[in-house]
């Protein structure tokens, strides 16, 4: 989400005493329960954020609880081969996380005057919330204009800095732009940018209207959306435009934001922007007063905020009971000496734990029972796939894949099934996992019967989601037709 400020030199890495520390060199591919996985066997991670740069790999700073924590994985790190990549790793020293920031590097966006936000309310307002946006390839030449003209113009007009990040995902059909602004000049950057494309959209004869696409992470986008969509709805009605918004499927330390796309004039656009940014704004920095030393919720890696791929938690029910099944031979490296691991686990989660009593001598799987809102649902089994990988449970090249089975009520088994079988099969094809609804269950006391999701870790997390959804929109209709779809339910 952020540039890189370039405030961390080779030299750092003589400078122990930071609790702080930059990873560069990863690939970009890298999925993030695996580095998760590798930064928590040297202690306790309370953040991780990515930062942008123009290279082609990913860089993230990481926050350990202690300096000495830190050390350590400096150590054990640099130069850590990661298939032909090779980690560089260097010290941020203290002051930059805690005191604030120089007046040239608070212009410039830098993440660290962010970390503002856990002294109080009073810096919070100050915070740089800057926009991105997704522009189409082709257009980068004209937004930068002739020896760089155009953007010169656009940042000297609108007080903004502007940072294309042209080198970012080499060969994808959009690039990234950040603008850092007042939310006017923002605005008003974004809307210049905005009739430049369609200038040359037109010239092109691309008949058609760009849309503009911001990115936004996953934790803010949920308020955006509004209680049954009442803030998006409205954003549309006043703006004449219309609004989609991404889910989450391919993720990687590279996507850890959702997409807005918003059509209509570039007048309507530009109207959404002030709109869709002000929600953003809003809610980043209620956030902000919020925010704990252990939550380090922006651009954290730990999807906490921004990874989970759920479209609007606001509808879920506040607990999830999801039984996850793992090799017998690893339950004591998710336990840990006298129960250390589990316990930070699911502290870390914010979600209750609980390993089940093995159901005979010789069982090869083991259950664990995870109860906690969705988030909590994310982070807690994105930690224990990244432990199993960690721990070789898995050879190097197998990606790593468990069942997992939630239980939905059996009046909806049907519709998750679909038609001949349609809804599942569509949902196995999205989300590359084995999704199993039995046919022939008997409901259990609660009238529920047990779905077996069986796939790699952002596969079956993408299909629980899918799930859950499905059963919240028949659960929706049921309260408004409770004679109808209802009735079989009824005892």
């Amino acid at each position: 989400m952020f540039s890189c400020t370039g405030h961390h030199n080779a030299g750092s890495l003589q400078k122990p005493g930071s609790r702080k520390i930059q990873i560069r060199n990863i690939p970009p591919h890298l999925q993030w329960e695996v580095l998760d996985g590798l930064l928590a066997q040297y202690g306790t991670v309370e953040n991780v954020e990515q930062v942008n740069t123009d290279t082609e790999t990913a860089v993230v700073n990481v926050t350990y609880a202690t300096r000495e924590e830190a050390k350590i994985a400096v150590e054990k790190l640099s130069g850590h081969q990661f298939e032909n990549y090779s980690f560089k790793i260097s010290y941020i020293p203290d002051e930059e996380v805690s005191s604030p920031s120089p007046p040239q590097r608070a212009q410039r966006g830098d993440h660290s005057s962010r970390e503002q936000g856990h002294g109080g309310s009073s810096q919070a307002r100050q915070i740089d919330f800057p926009l991105r946006i997704l522009v189409p390839t082709q257009f980068v030449g004209a937004i930068i204009g002739k020896e760089g003209l155009t953007i010169k113009n656009i940042t000297k007009q609108t007080q903004s800095r502007v940072d294309i990040h042209r080198k970012e995902n080499s060969g994808a059909a959009e690039k990234p732009v950040t603008i850092h602004a007042t939310p006017e000049g923002t605005s008003e950057a974004c809307r210049m940018i905005l009739e430049i494309m369609q200038k040359e959209a037109d010239e092109t004869k691309l008949a058609e209207e760009i849309p503009l696409k911001i990115l936004a992470h996953n934790g803010l986008v949920g308020r955006l959306i509004g209680k049954e969509g009442r803030n998006l709805k409205k954003i549309e009605h006043e703006t004449g435009t219309k609004i989609t918004i991404s889910s989450l499927q391919d993720l990687s330390i590279y996507n850890p934001e959702r997409t807005i796309t918003v059509k209509g004039t570039v007048e309507a656009c530009a109207n959404a922007e002030i709109e869709i940014m002000k929600k953003l704004r809003e809610a980043f920095e209620n956030d902000m007063l919020a925010v704990n030393t252990h939550s380090g919720y922006f651009s954290s890696l730990y999807p906490h905020h921004q990874f989970s791929p759920f479209p609007h938690h606001h509808s879920y029910p506040e607990q999830e009971i999801v039984n996850l099944f793992i090799p017998t031979q690893a339950v004591g490296a998710i336990i840990g000496k006298k129960g250390a691991h589990i316990k930070q686990l699911a502290r870390f989660a914010g979600a209750s734990i609980k390993i089940a009593p093995a159901e005979g001598p010789d069982v090869s799987e083991r259950m664990v029972i995870i109860t906690g809102p969705p988030e909590a649902q994310f982070k807690a089994q994105g930690r224990i796939f990244g432990k199993l990988k960690e721990e070789n449970f898995f050879n190097p090249k197998e990606e790593v894949k468990l069942e997992a089975h939630i239980r939905v009520p059996s009046s909806t088994a049907g519709r998750v099934i679909g038609k001949g079988g349609k809804t599942v099969n569509e949902l196995q094809n999205l989300t590359s996992a084995e999704v199993i609804v039995p046919r022939d269950q008997t409901p259990d006391e609660n009238e529920e019967v047990i779905v077996r999701i069986i796939g790699h870790f952002f596969a079956s997390q993408t299909a629980q989601r899918k799930i859950r959804e499905i059963v919240q929109q028949v659960k929706q209709q049921e309260q408004k037709y409770p004679q109808g779809v209802a009735s079989q339910r009824s005892k």
